[in-house]
């Protein structure tokens, strides 16, 4: 009776080890695969295959889960440096690397820290390009520096299984006493714009103001040709007149008129007093004058004014 109550209770254990070994082999052999994730298998430490996002069944004792890789992009902190650039100037400088895992296995197995080897990677090509360059080239080319990385380090990171996205510089630092130069000479670049303006300034109002100047001759002597031209206008029809009175007056001595030749003496004698009076020198005249003679020179013209009247009505 005993000896049947301990094969019982062997039996039993035996059978609570094989099902606790059975869970223990489902466990093992089911693995689930976050999305963003990839796991690589091995079989007795030799990689097999790399599972996907979702459900899967290893087999027991004989396949393991190597290496889980994140296939999400992934942001990489470049510690600052300093780096020596072609003129010796000495900067510091940082950056910031963007890259994605594309194949798991070569990541897991082709790289030991694949993150500390993407970081020494980036600083070393940092130093290569930027020692390239001079320092207003490197303070100014920013992009030009982050184009340059992007390409060298993205072929260097192939053999890995990455892919980098975006490599960009942070903050390039001289230092002080090179910063202190950049704002003097900064200045003094302003200054010479400033007095260059001021020079140009200067050299377009002096210009304005000879064209201004020139104009103003022109409009003058414009203005003075003009005047010539209708004062000559004038004298000429004023000698014009003159002619035609002469001839009129001559006509009339032709014709035995002795009125026309008082009108003349009279025209004379009122033109010479009209001199002496305007005279800027005289201040009182004492002149004879004979009335009688200048009524009758008056009169005489206006007997001729009456006789070409009546010449003009008859014809």
């Amino acid at each position: 009776m005993s000896q049947t109550v301990l094969l019982l209770g062997s039996s039993s254990s035996a059978a609570i080890i094989f099902v606790v070994f059975a869970i223990l082999l489902i466990f093992m052999s089911v693995k689930s695969v976050p999305q963003g994730d990839e796991y690589t298998v091995e079989r007795f430490g030799r990689y097999t295959r790399t599972l996907s996002p979702g459900l899967h069944f290893l087999i027991p004792l004989m396949e393991k889960v190597g290496t889980k890789i994140n296939m999400m992009e992934t942001v990489l902190d470049i510690d600052s440096q300093e780096v020596i650039t072609r003129d010796n100037a000495m900067v510091m400088t940082d950056a910031v690397t963007f890259y994605q895992v594309v194949d798991a296995a070569r990541a897991a197995y082709e790289v030991r820290d694949l993150r500390n080897a993407l970081s020494n990677l980036t600083q070393t090509n940092i130093r290569n390009v930027i020692g390239s360059m001079d320092l207003d080239e490197s303070l100014s080319n920013r992009d030009t520096i982050n184009a340059k990385l992007l390409h060298v380090i993205d072929d260097a990171a192939q053999p890995w299984g990455v892919k980098v996205t975006r490599v960009e510089i942070k903050d390039l630092a001289p230092p002080p006493d090179i910063n202190e130069a950049m704002a003097r000479q900064m200045k003094a670049e302003r200054n010479k714009r400033a007095e260059i303006l001021n020079a140009e300034g200067h050299k377009q109002a002096a210009i304005l103001n000879a064209e201004g100047d020139r104009e103003a001759q022109i409009r003058s002597a414009e203005g003075r040709r003009e005047a010539a031209f209708l004062d000559a206008e004038a004298r000429e029809r004023s000698a014009q007149a003159e002619a035609a009175a002469t001839k009129m007056v001559s006509e009339a001595i032709a014709a035995g008129d002795i009125q026309a030749v008082n009108y003349f003496v009279a025209q004379k004698y009122t033109e010479a007093l009209r001199d002496i009076a305007a005279s800027s020198n005289s201040k009182t005249i004492m002149i004879p004058l004979e009335a009688a003679n200048l009524l009758g020179s008056i009169s005489g013209i206006s007997e001729i004014a009456k006789a070409v009247a009546g010449k003009n009505s008859s014809s």
